[in-house]
């Protein structure tokens, strides 16, 4: 019998290739998109969920056991991006994505657990990013939402062992997809003392996504967590040099390591 699986966010990028590639493997997937019917032909069904919204979350999580008795993944990977300087970004911009990308994946979670625990078994994996792993320039609410999710992984993991539940972590670098363009730019005001700098850094963010790798390869590995009876807590996916760069903040002093990044930010 496949798996049942469910996508958040799998109308585009890192979720789409996520649900055709295990589509392809033979599993049963159920995508998520706020606006389903704005997405063309698809090799899985997709449905309405907006992680904002939690009567939409109960719906598509009702609907999918409804119809198959059980739910055996889930890829929890609906987010948002948001750069700007913190000074200049507003307020309800933070607080926005912070329930994207941090309550609006813990409300996804909380309502696949009771369908998990009562058939003792399932796997959840909450895609993160390796920017979670530090305090990057222009990033700083996108990396501390991340963070934060990273850290709720780990410590729900633990309280849902007992019930055969497994939670892990897949932290991807920069990949080309269409983040970009769904990301909150806080404008590059005139007379901000950041104007210079910031638009240097944004011009930079766009030309790694630009470059980034093929969303492909975070597909090969939500697969090849699925098929491990014991995950990791931790994944990460990109070029060697993000994820040497958690390795180095691991290793480094605090203000070398600072150093570093704004060397490399140009800061």
């Amino acid at each position: 019998m496949s798996k049942v699986v469910l996508i958040t966010g799998a109308s585009s990028g890192i979720g789409k290739s996520i649900a055709v590639y295990l589509a392809n493997k033979g599993f049963t997937v159920y995508g998520t998109s706020r606006n389903p019917k704005k997405t063309g032909n698809l090799s899985f069904q997709l449905i309405a969920l907006d992680v904002l919204k939690p009567e939409t979350i109960k719906s598509a999580i009702d609907f999918i056991i409804d119809k198959e008795r059980r739910l055996d993944v889930l890829v929890n990977n609906a987010g948002m991006g948001i750069t700007g300087p913190i000074e200049d970004t507003p307020s309800d911009e933070m607080r926005s994505v912070f329930n994207t990308n941090f309550f609006g994946a813990i409300d996804v979670m909380k309502s696949v657990l009771p369908q998990m625990r009562a058939q003792k078994s399932g796997l959840i994996i909450n895609v993160t990013s390796i920017a979670g792993y530090m305090g990057l320039p222009f990033r700083g609410i996108y990396s501390a939402s991340k963070g934060a999710l990273e850290l709720v992984t780990e410590a729900t993991r633990m309280e849902v062992a007992e019930f055969g539940i497994k939670v892990t972590n897949i932290a991807p670098g920069d990949f080309a997809t269409n983040i970009a363009a769904g990301r909150f730019h806080t404008p590059v005001f005139e007379k901000s003392a950041y104007r210079e700098k910031y638009q240097e850094n944004l011009d930079l963010m766009d030309s790694h996504v630009d470059s980034g790798m093929d969303p492909i390869e975070m597909a090969k590995k939500a697969h090849q967590i699925i098929n491990t009876q014991n995950p990791k807590i931790h994944y990460k996916v990109g070029d060697f040099m993000q994820k040497f760069s958690i390795v180095l903040k691991r290793i480094l002093p605090d203000k070398l390591y600072e150093t570093l990044l704004m060397n490399h930010y140009k800061l």
